[in-house]
């Protein structure tokens, strides 16, 4: 069984795998569809495409989303095969801008700001992250 030593991770073999050998191979990000990527309420038109990078491109902050009107922001993330969604890190603003919830609606295309209020697959609070050191386990 793998298991993990602040930060390294050691498989039953005994071999050392830091954090961004493992961040780089379980990376879904060759996997989306930047393209088609969909963000509602966002202030800059096209800044919810920009958000998604590679591993090593993580903690670059020239690339952001904010949401106009009011806090929310729908972000409809479409991938090119199927995959397995086994965690998410997300990294928020310096200041106030850090999101504090997120909802995640799996399989459900033409989603609108309404279908916020409806139920959710799975959603939990999110603390400050500017590292993208928090990983959280997705059912």
């Amino acid at each position: 069984m793998a298991h993990n030593h602040g930060g390294h991770c050691c498989d039953e073999a005994g071999h050392s795998h830091d954090e961004t050998e493992l961040g780089i191979q379980y990376s879904l990000y060759k996997h989306i569809d930047v393209e088609n990527v969909e963000c509602l309420n966002e202030t800059v038109d096209g800044s919810g495409k920009k958000i998604f990078k590679p591993w090593e491109d993580r903690l670059n902050r020239e690339k952001f989303v904010e949401s106009d009107a009011d806090c929310e922001l729908l972000i409809n993330i479409p991938f090119t095969s199927n995959i397995k969604l086994k965690g998410l890190r997300l990294i928020g603003g310096e200041s106030e801008s850090h999101p504090n919830r997120i909802k995640l609606f799996k399989n459900r295309p033409g989603m609108t700001l309404k279908s916020y209020f409806v139920s959710t697959d799975q959603e939990f609070e999110l603390n400050r992250d500017s590292d993208a050191s928090i990983e959280y386990p997705i059912l």
